[in-house]
């Protein structure tokens, strides 16, 4: 168990972007000279950081070797004011913190507006509830469930907990990872139960096009159609350029993501390519015809000046067709339809047209098929009954009585 000390030295290993080349440091609370019983804050320059694979030479630092020199500096620190106990060092929940955002934008490759956004919730939600400077390996599995129930009581959704829960699990994995607690609290915690209800805020085909002959122009008209019709999220759709589309192949490739003002890959990580309906190959066969950004690296749907749309400006003016489609009741109630849910209609769509669900799966992006089963429910099952008929015939084989009704009126025996 980590030991706890008012005086204990602290820190963690930052990699920082530099324009030429990435550096690790070290951000330290180390006890400050002039003031017994006080730390002071300090950085300490490791050195260039090391990204390729095999060992790094002389003076380079891969993630590893920052943090092993990281645990001398603390323990070297420690032992200077008597407070240590061989090969242990107390962190804070703060540090841990650090410790797992750093993972995500180094190791797991998450996009910088991913990470900005996870940093939100944590300062937001996690780091108030459990105190920054809160020994991490003080924390129990009852202060993790009593940090579930705050929250929900706060009024937050069940699945904004589930996620800030899925969150803490994450930081305090990586925190026993690297040795800086025995045991996961997160381990033993109830779950967030959610509750599906199996409906979605969906359009059907002519309400697609209902909202799409109110947009404010033509390419917004596209724009519905095809988000509605490829399931293609916002920001894959804002990435996308002319040379992703092709006509003769009848194929989208979804290569690139647009989110937060940043281009990046799609959010599975992984390029996929899906089948063109001919709907969709109509409305984007219109907008190739164009006076200008119709070049192979020009963005399909672009703003005036050839850049990328606005997303908010997009939801804006997707609500005002909606409204003045009549639809404008699907905005109300307690789940009121976004734009996303375009690409919930590609997915209820696919699947009450019995595409088979790995199919739908690929075409989506999924990275899992737990997320697409949730379209199921809509696939046709005309041959249930049959089924069921058949299951039970069986049945009268052990002396229950079958009365067919095939060929029989309503109402007569």
């Amino acid at each position: 168990m980590p030991v706890t000390h008012a005086r204990k030295p602290t820190g963690h290993a930052l990699k920082v972007a530099r324009k030429r080349g990435d550096v690790w440091y070290l951000k330290l609370r180390l006890p400050d000279p002039q003031r017994p019983g006080r730390l002071r804050q300090t950085k300490k320059l490791l050195g260039p950081a090391w990204a390729q694979r095999g060992r790094p030479p002389e003076g380079y630092y891969t993630q590893g070797k920052a943090e092993e020199k990281l645990r001398e500096v603390l323990v070297d620190a420690s032992r200077d004011i008597g407070t240590t106990v061989p090969g242990t060092v107390s962190h804070t929940f703060g540090e841990a913190c650090e410790l797992w955002l750093a993972y995500l934008a180094t190791d797991r490759g998450r996009g910088e507006k991913t990470v900005r956004d996870y940093r939100a919730s944590v300062d937001r939600h996690l780091t108030p509830a459990l105190g920054a400077d809160t020994d991490i390996g003080t924390i129990t599995t009852e202060q993790v469930e009593e940090v579930k129930e705050a929250l929900l009581a706060k009024g937050l959704s069940r699945r904004s907990v589930q996620k800030l829960m899925v969150m803490l699990y994450g930081i305090c994995k990586r925190a026993k990872r690297k040795k800086w607690i025995a045991t996961n609290p997160c381990e033993d915690a109830e779950r967030v139960k959610l509750i599906r209800s199996g409906d979605f805020n969906v359009l059907t085909v002519e309400e697609v096009y209902a909202v799409a002959r109110e947009a404010d122009d033509a390419q917004d008209a596209a724009l519905f159609v095809v988000a509605a019709l490829t399931g293609l999220r916002q920001g894959e759709l804002l990435a996308l350029k002319w040379r992703d589309v092709d006509f003769v192949g009848r194929v989208i490739h979804v290569r690139q993501n647009f989110t937060g003002g940043q281009l990046g890959a799609p959010k599975s990580k992984k390029v996929r390519s899906l089948p063109m309906a001919d709907q969709v190959a109509v409305k984007l066969d219109g907008l190739s015809r164009r006076d200008e950004f119709t070049q192979p690296g020009d963005l399909v749907f672009a703003n005036p000046l050839g850049d990328y749309l606005d997303a908010k400006l997009i939801r804006t003016r997707f609500y005002g067709a909606l409204k003045r489609a009549g639809l404008g009741h699907r905005r109300e109630g307690k789940r009121p339809m976004v734009f996303h849910d375009l690409r919930h209609t590609f997915g209820t769509l696919c699947a009450s047209s019995g595409v088979p669900v790995g199919d739908i799966q690929v075409y989506m992006g999924h990275s899992d098929v737990k997320t697409t089963q949730i379209y199921m429910h809509h696939a046709p099952k005309h041959d249930a009954a049959a089924k069921l008929t058949a299951a039970f015939v069986v049945a009268s084989d052990v002396g229950e009585p079958v009365a067919s009704t095939a060929g029989t009126e309503p109402g007569t025996e």
